[in-house]
């Protein structure tokens, strides 16, 4: 629910929007299908493609139609769709470039790799466990924290238009989500780390509202950040966006009971990496849970960008060799 998000109220704002998104998933009616047909998970990708469709309502329902029962229950037509166009198709992104064509998305979605990759979390007891879809069990079942998580193969390739677009982007944005098999699994793609850090574009990673159970349960914004950069390299980004707004006490009631709690604004822990912690009421409540707003933080982020986009203007034109300049 992170990037879709995000992307939902990005696209008021600009069509100049990519989405790279992970191909770790291995859970529900994407596993079933990765299992069954040996392709890519699609998923994470449905959503966004989803988030981003300027499609007819009708066309929009039939992405998001789940059916009830029989074989397919649980499956959604959206899966199904780009799982007929991958077997059209002569690889998986070309597949979901299709689909993007048919719901006339504004920007674009990227399988951050066309490998067929599985995810392997590393416990501090040194327990493994492979499969994203069995960390959480394994979690609760550890009771310790993640370690580490890692791709198998590892440094699968990623796709070079993933990376083009990170280079010529503007604003790199590290979109809320399951921190260990949502974000970090992007990460370790070979080629995305080196794109970012080399990137002169403003870096943003947008901080979970709250802990998740099964993953981060007792984290500070601080222990997100060090586990990104310890998955990557420090100084990966400059800015981390944490929400301020209030959470309603009958929420999180319901939260408490899960384990879950708002995650707490350590800023000077986060400074200490090098980060810099922007506070800003960006959450809503929905059907009683706690997510973040689309429209109030895509516009943030571009005020944000709008803010930084002179400073990173001036820090170009002092790094330019006068002569240039004058030209």
């Amino acid at each position: 629910t992170g990037l879709s998000t995000l992307l939902r109220g990005l696209k008021r704002y600009t069509k100049n929007i990519t989405a790279i998104v992970t191909v770790a998933d291995d859970g529900g009616g994407s596993g079933r299908l990765r299992q069954d047909l040996g392709m890519l998970p699609p998923g994470d990708i449905r959503n966004c493609l989803e988030a981003l469709a300027n499609a007819e309502p009708l066309m929009a329902q039939l992405m998001h139609y789940r059916f009830p029962e029989g074989e397919l229950a649980g499956q959604s037509f959206g899966n199904l769709f780009l799982a007929a166009l991958n077997g059209i198709m002569p690889s998986f992104d070309r597949a979901v470039e299709s689909l993007s064509q048919v719901l006339a998305i504004t920007g674009r979605v990227l399988p951050v790799t066309n490998e067929n990759i599985q995810l392997e979390a590393e416990f501090e007891n040194g327990v493994r466990v492979v499969g994203e879809s069995r960390i959480f069990q394994c979690k609760q079942e550890q009771d310790c924290r993640i370690r580490r998580v890692n791709l198998l193969p590892s440094r699968p390739k990623a796709l070079p238009e993933a990376v083009e677009a990170i280079r010529e982007a503007e604003m790199v944005v590290l979109a809320p989500g399951s921190l260990y098999t949502s974000i970090i699994p992007n990460l370790l793609v070979d080629g995305i780390v080196e794109a970012i850090r080399e990137s002169r574009a403003l870096k943003i990673y947008v901080c979970n509202v709250m802990t998740q159970e099964g993953e981060t349960e007792g984290y500070t914004a601080s222990d997100h950040i060090r586990a990104l950069f310890n998955h990557s390299c420090p100084g990966l980004f400059d800015l981390c966006l944490v929400n301020d707004a209030p959470i309603p006490p009958s929420v999180m009631r319901g939260y408490t009971r899960e384990g879950a709690e708002p995650i707490l604004c350590d800023r000077d822990a986060c400074e200490a990496l090098g980060v810099e912690v922007i506070t800003r009421p960006v959450s809503t409540v929905e059907n009683g849970l706690v997510r973040h707003n689309p429209g109030h933080l895509a516009w943030e982020l571009v005020r944000l960008h709008a803010q930084r986009n002179i400073r990173l203007v001036e820090d170009s034109l002092r790094r330019t060799p006068r002569n240039r300049v004058e030209k």
